[in-house]
């Protein structure tokens, strides 16, 4: 639907403000952005944002070729929407693991070979595993495939290698680099507001240091991403309040390549009392993600954690990413409960989901270079 006939249909003066700020590609303000939560009918959200989405990137839709590398999931802290990590006390449970060297660097000679463009490396914050060892894995790693970009480590992991190893953010940061690390992801972020996370993840970095980190790491070069964690106990000011101060960091520094909406998923963890969100306030999140934040110039759904139907409709939601194929290496999701228990695609699969919803899909590397487009490719 075009802008002039999404207004025919609007008597709502505050929102027939907004669409024409969006149509001039003026800035809504908080308020605005509280106001769409509250006011805004999800068909409207989604007009304006696939607006905004095809004037920025036409039917493009990207993803990557990729897999993941989760060290340990025995963690220091104590999240209570996460079914992953396991207390150090209870590092013997069957579900806790934690990789030797040789098993991650076996897992990454196993895609010898294979034109798999990125590693990405999270998992929980194990006291043992500090700026050392991490740097001097990292290292290993480009000696074994140079040409694989290293997407590694929450600013939550960063904040605990940092204060262990007595250095600042950005001489951490540029210790990695140096080791050959490329890019950091978004994790961790959940929400920035006190006291929303107060009652989440108390014991983690604040949402201060969360920016802090990733500010340090625009500065020494390295770009990153950014999350929300939504559906839970907070309230829509809380979100608007997050991606404000994400909106006013990426005015600062440039340095955000995507935002990516994490939908909280109650399955096995300390909220499991908290029913999860309709679909339809999925599609509201990320359609107002994109009509907030201007700066950012994609908006990835997280195909694991959000499942591959919801990901096709969100392609007419403001998203142009869908991330990676993942190939089956990733817990974080699955353990609580997400329908995609084992997640891999395809390139092929890839391919096919996006194009089955109209779209044009494009391999991209880690920082969004083009590599391939599929848009003419037969599928067999």
């Amino acid at each position: 639907m075009s802008i002039e006939l999404l207004k025919e249909s609007i008597t709502d003066t505050t929102l027939l403000k907004i669409t024409d700020k969006v149509k001039n590609e003026e800035r809504i303000t908080f308020d605005e952005g509280v106001y769409l939560f509250d006011n805004a009918e999800v068909s409207y959200l989604g007009a304006l944002a696939n607006h905004i989405r095809e004037k920025r990137h036409g039917n493009k839709t990207y993803f990557n070729k990729n897999f993941h590398i989760e060290p340990t999931n025995i963690c220091v802290f104590d999240c209570k929407f996460c079914a992953y990590s396991k207390f150090l006390r209870n590092k013997d449970d069957f579900d806790a693991w934690e990789l030797s060297e040789e098993d991650i660097f076996e897992a990454i000679k196993a895609y010898e070979g294979k034109d798999i463009t990125e590693v990405h490396i999270v998992g929980g914050v194990h006291p043992k595993m500090g700026l050392e060892y991490f740097k001097n894995l990292i290292s290993k790693i480009k000696e074994i495939r140079p040409d694989l970009h290293v997407k590694a480590f929450t600013a939550v992991e960063l904040d605990y290698m940092a204060r262990k190893a007595k250095v600042s953010y950005e001489e951490c940061l540029t210790v990695l680099k140096d080791a050959g690390q490329g890019s950091l992801p978004g994790g961790g972020a959940e929400i920035f507001d006190k006291s929303v996370r107060d009652q989440i993840c108390k014991d983690k970095c604040t949402g201060e240091e969360w920016l802090e980190m990733h500010e340090a790491a625009h500065n020494v070069g390295m770009p990153s991403n950014a999350t929300i964690l939504y559906g839970h106990v907070e309230e829509p000011k809380h979100l608007v309040d997050h991606m404000n101060r994400l909106r006013e960091l990426q005015d600062k520094t440039g340095g955000f390549n995507a935002f990516i909406p994490l939908k909280f998923r109650n399955g096995n963890n300390q909220m499991s009392h908290i029913e999860e969100q309709s679909i339809i306030e999925d599609l509201k999140m990320y359609a107002i993600a994109r009509i907030y934040l201007d700066n950012f110039n994609h908006i990835k759904a997280y195909w694991p954690m959000i499942g591959r139907k919801t990901t096709q409709l969100l392609l007419s939601f403001g998203v142009n990413d869908i991330d990676g194929t993942v190939d089956d290496s990733t817990k974080i999701y699955s353990m609580a409960g997400v329908e995609e228990q084992k997640p891999v695609m395809t390139s092929d699969q890839m391919v096919a989901l996006i194009k089955d919803v109209n779209r044009q899909p494009i391999e991209r590397d880690s920082v969004y270079n083009e590599l391939k487009d599929y848009s003419e490719l037969e599928l067999v």
